[in-house]
């Protein structure tokens, strides 16, 4: 599977997910099966590049190349020079958003809110693979199957694209007007791969081993990327490959394994998100990684009261010790 000239490992992806898929995020997915991570969306917005939240979101130390950036907007100009200001910052994939169906992007007329507006979301495409272009900077798209189920114009979108320069498209299989409701369907995403010759990606729903493979059939897409179930269960892409290499369902992971596993994340993430911040930004990660598990949700609640790195660490360590003990492996 490569995406311009960088050849992955494999062709399971983490999805950019705004608030969660930081560095350390991407990393932990990375070594945990992943062959690809988008970071989460930065603004084109000039005026923001210095915040906090974009200066965390641009900082790629150490991370497992190929480094990709998703960016998000409306004005053309803005978005090329938001390509070039993280190509400058690292970036060696450029993906455009117009996927995202929250409220407070669309309602800016960007994201998957571009997909009503046709002639705009190329101009934004077309200016973006242009600053890309001299940089040898690969551009990828993310868009949805359409705005809403009577207007379903990724096909036509897509084929656009691929016209414009894009090194891949990206399909969430749900319409913007259906956020993340009810079912998603593949019949959009395989009328995109037959109507491509660039890689097409399928995202949606894809929780399993047997889905993988279930969604790779019915879209003949060359990757698949997954988003909301690898929160908490981030090992998913070492046993999504391994039902697809193998046919067999994984075993389930040592509980000793996923503590390991969990506490470097902690470290990564506190070194990123400075005291407060670091453990409050945590709790998702860490309640999302026991909502499942026995004495889960008792342990969410006292873990949501600690305020220091180092109290959040070792009660974490603590937690899955004390599981291991009952459960060898993660029940």
């Amino acid at each position: 599977m490569r995406i311009g000239p960088h050849e992955l490992p494999n062709n399971l992806f983490v999805a950019p997910m705004a608030g969660v898929t930081d560095r350390p995020f991407r990393q932990l997915c990375k070594r945990l099966g992943a062959g690809y991570a988008v970071s989460e969306m930065i603004t084109s917005r000039p005026e923001l590049r210095d915040s906090r939240k974009t200066t965390r979101r641009a900082n790629h130390e150490g991370e497992i190349a190929p480094i990709a950036v998703q960016i998000a907007g409306t004005e053309p100009a803005e978005m090329a020079d938001a390509a070039r200001f993280n190509i400058d910052s690292g970036a060696q994939i450029i993906d455009i958003n117009m996927g995202c169906p929250a409220k407070k992007v669309c309602n800016k007329w960007a994201g998957s809110a571009l997909m009503r507006d046709e002639p705009a979301a190329l101009a934004i495409v077309e200016a973006v693979v242009a600053a890309c272009t001299p940089h040898g900077v690969p551009v990828t798209l993310k868009m949805r199957t359409g705005w809403c189920d009577s207007e379903r114009n990724a096909v036509r979108l897509a084929r656009a694209a691929e016209s414009a320069g894009v090194a891949m498209v990206t399909v969430h299989g749900r319409t913007r007007e259906q956020g993340y409701r009810g079912e998603a369907e593949y019949d959009t995403i395989a009328a995109v791969k037959a109507a491509l010759t660039i890689p097409v990606t399928a995202n949606g729903d894809i929780d399993s081993g047997p889905k993988a493979a279930e969604v790779l059939r019915r879209t003949g897409a060359d990757a698949l990327m997954i988003g909301r179930a690898a929160q908490g269960r981030p090992w998913i892409f070492g046993e999504i490959a391994h039902y697809l290499a193998t046919g067999e369902l994984a075993p389930a992971p040592a509980t000793r394994h996923v503590r390991a596993w969990l506490v470097a994340h902690l470290h990564d993430h506190h070194r990123l998100y400075d005291g407060i911040a670091g453990v409050r930004t945590a709790r998702k990660h860490i309640g999302w990684a026991v909502k499942h598990l026995p004495g889960g949700e008792a342990f969410r609640t006292h873990m949501n009261t600690l305020e220091e790195p180092e109290a959040q660490l070792r009660a974490v360590g603590d937690f899955f010790d004390a599981l291991a003990d009952a459960h060898p492996v993660l029940p």
